[in-house]
């Protein structure tokens, strides 16, 4: 028994139709109101199953059924728009790679040569200038900036 039960409104089939006919949206976007219209189950009977629509639509299973996962979780709306980007916020902003650059600048703690990246993340964490940070985000930052370690 699927866990994930497409079950469409009249005005939601209507919606997808339209995109369909108009053929005016990206290809994801329209292949998702198919998979949509052949996953609803109309006046009882039920709809495709994943396997039937995957081939159909030549998608994967699992495309199939993240699709019946998304409008059952996050609704209508949500199955058919992008998901959102992979971008994150910056952890270190302009605020915080000030004192990071001056640090890289300065003269490397005692017992130390030069400076690590990983000596550098750790203090910007106890002088709370971030909650956490990595020493790649301390890399790519320097990396940015036309500063030295050596």
């Amino acid at each position: 028994m699927k866990k994930y039960i497409v079950k469409l409104s009249a005005e939601e089939r209507d919606t997808l139709l339209n995109l369909i006919r108009s053929g005016k949206a990206s290809a994801r976007r329209l292949t998702h109101a198919r998979i949509l219209l052949k996953a609803d189950s109309v006046e009882g009977a039920p709809g495709w199953t994943d396997q039937q629509i995957s081939e159909a639509l030549d998608v994967h299973p699992t495309t199939v059924a993240n699709v019946r996962h998304r409008l059952v979780e996050a609704g209508f709306d949500a199955t058919l728009q992008p998901h959102p980007s992979g971008h994150r916020a910056r952890k270190l902003d302009g605020d915080s790679e000030a004192p990071l650059i001056a640090m890289a600048c300065s003269q490397p703690p005692s017992g130390h040569h030069r400076w690590t990246l990983r000596l550098l993340a750790n203090p910007m964490v106890e002088l709370d200038y971030v909650d956490t940070v990595s020493h790649e985000t301390v890399r790519q930052t320097l990396k940015k900036t036309n500063s030295s370690r050596g």
